[in-house]
C-alpha cells in the first residue's frame, strides 16, 4: 500500500509493547506511538505469505488499541428486507 493513500497504518514491535500508528492527512504524516509498562497487545495471527500485513476495519482498530483479541469474535450478517426500514419509521 502507498503510505499517501489515506490508509492507517499499524505497526507493532515483535514483543507486542509498542504500537505505532502512520497517516497521511495530505498536508504532512501524523505519527502516533503507544507503549506499554505491563502487558502486550494482541495481535491476530496473518499468513507467512501476507508478510504480517493485516488489514482491518475500522471498528476493529480501537479493539486491537485497547487489547481485545478479536480471533475468536466474528461479525454479525446484518440484514434488513428492503422497505423494511420505511414501515418501522412510520410506525413510530
Amino acid at each position: 500500500q502507498d503510505p499517501l493513500s489515506g490508509h492507517l497504518f499499524v505497526f507493532a514491535n515483535r514483543l507486542r509493547t509498542r504500537i505505532k500508528l502512520l497517516y497521511w492527512d495530505g498536508t504532512g504524516l501524523w505519527v502516533c506511538a503507544n507503549r506499554l509498562s505491563k502487558g502486550t497487545f494482541h495481535w491476530p495471527r496473518t499468513d507467512h505469505a501476507q508478510r504480517g500485513a493485516l488489514q482491518v476495519l475500522a471498528e476493529e482498530l480501537p479493539l486491537l488499541l485497547s487489547g481485545i483479541d478479536l480471533e475468536p469474535s466474528r461479525q454479525r450478517a446484518w440484514w434488513r428486507q428492503a422497505g423494511s426500514a420505511r414501515k418501522n419509521r412510520s410506525a413510530c
